[in-house]
């Protein structure tokens, strides 16, 4: 079955309001009705005349309040919050306080200290701010389970801060329409690092991943996204970046992933919805050294290892002017995606510009096959320049259908390998394809059942919270954190011109 993840934000209000009096009066005797005693009765009183209404005293002028002196216009402002800002400590001893008093708009703007604290923000429109990036720290010390978690409040940005040592997700949004993270680091995190589910219109950017298992960053399950990932660093993760069934309007751009199991990994899979991964652009990016033997890292992090950029079961994703170098597989590999367990079938080629809601309506299927098969169609793989890859520095592969017959192209890339041998004559952008069943193809093919045997051999996962990191870097802060203006998360993406962007040099040079 389809998994369907909701969010539900349940809120109650308890008013009471009882009592009351019994306001009726006690009767008096007026005395025995029979009675000798005659009383003549009083003739009645002439109407006596109306006095004149007496003048009105004039009011009294109202004293001018002292200069300083608090005023009922002036009072609120007094109460901790009334200004828009909410600080943290000196207003609210914790995050979780300040957050929940927080209304839309305002900005919950936090001093350098380390806060044992896991934040759940269900208020729309709301500003999370620490004074420094590296001196403002939320530590789940191996026990609480998320840094900050935002669940359906949609409009929220967090900004200037480090999260660490959760047992699941350093910063995590779930269900929401709208969301930002800059200049945010995620360190030595359970799960994810910075973790977008089921979420639409974000951006993350100039913000640190590292020692996530699964991943650095993460968007997924949304079709299409609007999502904008930049200036961005992720190491030492099992993945630097995942998307499982994310794209449309998804940018990758202008971020380095380095030394994790594998670089960039987009995937399909009927293991969450929006399937299959589709349409994500990924430019001017520097990913290299993605073999790194000692992270924590998921299975698919272990079968993904030793390969930059690579799109297992995606569909029509642009890979263009990124600099990849240093991989143990291929710098850049278009591959097949291999599911056990599957939840529906495989959609078909009409169903692959189906949105989520759509999706979501659809029913289930009468039978669902046990394993899935994820083919990479319709790929471009242009002008990127790679090289020391041990395999190949370009690879395609398919399984169930031919490598020539998945209609991914390349064109104008600096390379020096191929898997199969030359493929930018094999399939150039712009020009015909060699078909499928040419003979061409099967010069040097890529091998990817041999990843699947050679899954038993990687090193294993290293403890997260044992696994040896870089000390944090110096990374940039926000500028002026102390004074810039709430911005929330409406505005989002960013618009990004990648037109602009080139190769980036070689770090170092």
């Amino acid at each position: 079955m389809k998994r369907v993840v909701g969010v539900v934000v349940a809120g109650m209000l308890v008013a009471a309001a009882c009592g009351g009096s019994d306001d009726g009066a006690e009767s008096v005797p007026l005395g025995d009705t029979e009675t000798e005693t005659t009383v003549e009765a009083e003739p009645e009183p002439e109407p006596e005349e109306e006095p004149e209404p007496e003048p009105e005293p004039e009011p009294e002028p109202e004293e001018e309040p002292e200069e300083g002196a608090p005023t009922p216009d002036t009072l609120p402002e007094d109460l901790p919050g009334a200004d828009g800002v909410l600080e943290v400590p000196a207003e609210f001893p914790t995050i979780t306080e300040a957050v929940t008093a927080a209304v839309a708009g305002d900005l919950v703007l936090i001093s350098p200290g380390v806060y044992n604290e896991a934040v759940d923000v269900t208020t729309d429109d709301i500003v999370i701010r620490g004074l420094e990036r590296e001196g403002v720290v939320l530590d789940g010390n191996f026990e609480l389970d998320n840094g900050i978690r935002v669940l359906g409040a949609s409009g929220v940005a967090v900004e200037n801060l480090t999260t660490q040592n959760y047992t699941t997700n350093g910063v995590f949004f779930v269900g929401v329409e709208g969301y930002r993270v800059s200049y945010v680091s995620a360190y030595r995190n359970g799960d994810y690092g910075i973790y977008a589910f089921d979420s639409v219109k974000g951006q993350i950017e100039h913000s640190y991943g590292a020692g996530s298992p699964d991943a650095g960053f993460y968007i997924g399950q949304c079709f299409p996204c609007d999502a904008v990932l930049d200036n961005v660093l992720g190491e030492h993760n099992g993945l630097g970046y995942s998307g499982t069934n994310a794209g449309g309007n998804l940018l990758i751009v202008n971020s380095t992933f380095r030394n994790n199991r594998a670089g960039i990994v987009p995937n399909s899979g009927s293991y969450e919805l929006c399937y299959p991964q589709r349409q994500t652009t990924i430019v001017g990016n520097t990913v290299y050294a993605n073999n790194q033997p000692d992270t924590p890292a998921i299975d698919v992090a272990l079968l993904a290892m030793g390969n930059g950029i690579l799109t297992p079961g995606g569909i029509g994703n642009v890979i263009e002017r990124n600099l990849v170098f240093d991989h143990d597989r291929t710098g850049i590999g278009l591959v097949p995606f291999l599911e056990e367990g599957a939840n529906d079938d495989l959609p078909t080629e009409d169903e692959w510009d189906t949105t989520c809601e759509e999706q979501r309506a659809e029913p289930l299927p009468d039978e669902v096959p046990d394993v899935l098969l994820w083919e990479s169609y319709d790929s471009i793989v242009v002008d990127n320049v790679v090289s020391d890859s041990r395999a190949a520095d370009l690879g395609v592969a398919g399984v169930s259908v031919a490598s020539g017959d998945l209609r991914n192209c390349w064109a104008g890339n600096v390379f020096s390998t191929s898997q199969p041998a030359d493929l930018e004559t094999l399939a150039p952008c712009g020009g015909d394809a060699v078909a499928g069943d040419d003979p061409a193809w099967a010069v040097e093919p890529l091998d990817v059942f041999a990843w699947l045997a050679e899954v038993e051999t990687r090193p294993p996962s290293v403890d997260y919270q044992e696994a040896v990191l870089p000390p944090l870097p110096d990374l940039d802060d926000m500028p002026d954190a102390a004074t810039a203006p709430a911005v929330p998360a409406r505005d989002v993406p960013f618009v990004v011109d990648l037109d602009s962007i080139g190769v980036p040099p070689v770090p170092g040079e």
